[in-house]
């Protein structure tokens, strides 16, 4: 926990660190890094370690009762004033072991500490907890993630599901401007597939499609680019943190986009379809709605990877 009591009253911070103290009670560690604690709370800690500007060590032990083992360990060092009665332990500790002082008596609080019993009860101890006991094997996972490759790809699912569920105004948004963008293109291209009679008739038909369902992929992909933003970031703390590997999140973001681009295909398939007066077959709808579809998923996992490639840490 980093400061949990900073910019909190007298109070607040009696309540949060008791709460602390009872989770602790019940058998758990907790590492907090602490900002001007009163003589209460600094007394709240079992142990302390404590660094100087440069990240040398200067005490790692345990605090005991008033904070005596503190005190009796600093107040061993030769010129160090004594603490007064009544005066906090932790704004002692802090002035007497400043770099100013250390000039006035001389003396390298690191140096102190690497040539100290203590120093050596500590590494004694990481060398006796870094030991393994005696007839148990290494520790090894047979998998590097917890859950099979399905069971990762249905959690990311989920969560991207619940992810777009939340974000109506992204949905909204993009089925808005499906609907007007269709009715833009069908105007443009008013019955130009009725009209056959010439060449430039049937390249201003092939255009008009190829035009309609470029402009509606491109403007689309870009609109996700917000999105993705923001979910790459937890994707790569989820990743690093072991949770699943980047093939079931790309599978769930792909999948998520599914349906919303079959209902964006139909919409704009059929209102641009027949303004612009093509064909009411079975085979050519099917025809343009695949690609169209298909074209959507494509240019949104292209704008998925080039998005993802700017956000990297």
């Amino acid at each position: 926990m980093d400061e949990p009591t900073s910019g909190l009253d007298a109070r607040a911070a009696a309540i949060i660190m008791r709460t602390v103290r009872n989770i602790v009670d019940t058998g758990r560690t907790i590492v907090c890094t602490i900002h001007q604690p009163s003589i209460d709370i600094f007394e709240a800690f079992d142990e302390l370690f404590l660094m100087k500007r440069g990240g040398q060590l200067i005490y790692a032990g345990p605090l005991g009762r008033y904070s005596h083992k503190l005190v009796e360990y600093l107040s061993a060092v030769e010129g160090v004033p004594s603490i007064k009665e009544g005066y906090n332990p932790a704004t002692w500790m802090l002035e007497v072991t400043s770099t100013a002082e250390e000039h006035r008596l001389g003396v390298d609080f690191g140096e102190i500490y690497r040539s100290s019993d203590l120093y050596r009860q500590n590494m004694a101890l990481l060398d006796n907890l870094g030991r393994p006991t005696p007839g148990i094997g290494e520790l090894h996972f047979g998998t590097k993630y917890s859950l099979s490759f399905m069971a990762q790809c249905m959690a990311c699912l989920w969560k991207q599901h619940w992810s777009y569920w939340r974000n109506p105004h992204y949905t909204a948004v993009r089925l808005f401007y499906t609907l007007v963008v269709s009715l833009m293109f069908g105007t443009i291209c008013w019955d130009f597939g009725s009209k056959r009679s010439k060449q430039q008739d049937i390249l201003n038909a092939m255009g008009s499609m190829y035009a309609a369902v470029l402009f509606m992929g491109v403007t689309n992909s870009s609109s996700v680019q917000p999105v993705i933003s923001v979910e790459r970031l937890v994707f790569y703390r989820e990743k690093a943190a072991g949770m699943y590997s980047a093939l079931p999140y790309a599978f769930a973001q792909v999948a998520i986009e599914l349906p919303y681009v079959l209902v964006e295909a139909i919409i704009y398939g059929v209102v641009f379809y027949s303004m612009a007066s093509f064909e009411w077959t079975i085979l050519k709808f099917f025809w343009f709605f695949f690609l169209h579809v298909f074209y959507l998923l494509v240019l949104h996992v292209l704008w998925d990877d080039d998005c993802g490639n700017h956000t990297q840490p």
